[in-house]
């Protein structure tokens, strides 16, 4: 896992605003980095940093709900807590549409948007592990052939290996190097273990048990 300091942004048009709340922040033992608006936040963030951002509803050119609508058409998901002047029930209710973990309105409570912003952070810490463990199970599964993730299905069905083998139209000895080979390709010591990783594979992948696209990923190889 990348080992970062998990950072607090700062994006708001005003710069008093900006300055309280990083003080306010900073002295909690976090990282903030202020931005004076939406662009100059999009031309410097560096997708995967992990922490949470403290959002002004109405800045000039690209207003706060405009930029989370941009972070979300891209993919990235830093929580995002909404302050505001000015805010009202439709606001609110698209910023929590689109993912937001609380909108707080001027004069801030303090408290509460401490507590949102360590909350903020745990989920983006949490992301990332999620990540990174997506990213994992994607190159194991490069790893294995099409045939190997046939057997894989079927051994995560509870079928013997010649039950497999009659299946497949293979002989009993053609699936156990077939099983011994997911054994090594994967890394993992146990039929308990291989079955763990069949599950982790299918929730990577976004699919089903019964998705026949979990084994057409790669084309079969004998």
């Amino acid at each position: 896992m990348k080992y970062m300091m998990p950072t607090v942004f700062i994006v708001d048009d005003d710069p008093a605003v900006r300055d309280s709340l990083a003080l306010l922040i900073m002295a909690q033992g976090m990282r903030t980095v202020t931005f004076a608006n939406a662009l100059e936040f999009l031309e410097n963030y560096t997708e995967g940093e992990i922490g949470c951002m403290v959002l002004d509803i109405r800045m000039p050119q690209i207003t706060g709900l405009a930029l989370q609508e941009k972070l979300v058409e891209r993919g990235i998901t830093i929580p995002i807590v909404f302050i505001t002047g000015h805010g009202d029930i439709e606001q609110c209710r698209r910023a929590f549409q689109s993912g937001a973990i609380d909108f707080l309105t001027k004069p801030i409570d303090q408290n509460r948007l401490i507590d949102s912003l360590r909350k903020g952070i745990r989920m983006s810490i949490h992301q990332q592990q999620q990540e990174e463990e997506t990213q994992e199970v994607m190159q194991l599964l490069d790893r294995i052939s099409g045939r190997e993730r046939e057997v894989l299905e079927l051994v995560a069905d509870g079928m013997s290996s010649k039950e497999i083998a009659r299946q497949l139209d293979l002989s009993p000895r053609t699936i156990e190097v077939h099983r011994a080979n997911l054994f090594s390709k994967l890394g993992v010591d146990s039929l308990a273990d291989l079955i763990r990783f069949y599950l982790k594979a299918l929730e990577a992948t976004g699919k089903k048990r019964s998705d026949e696209s979990f084994l057409n990923e790669t084309s079969a190889r004998q």
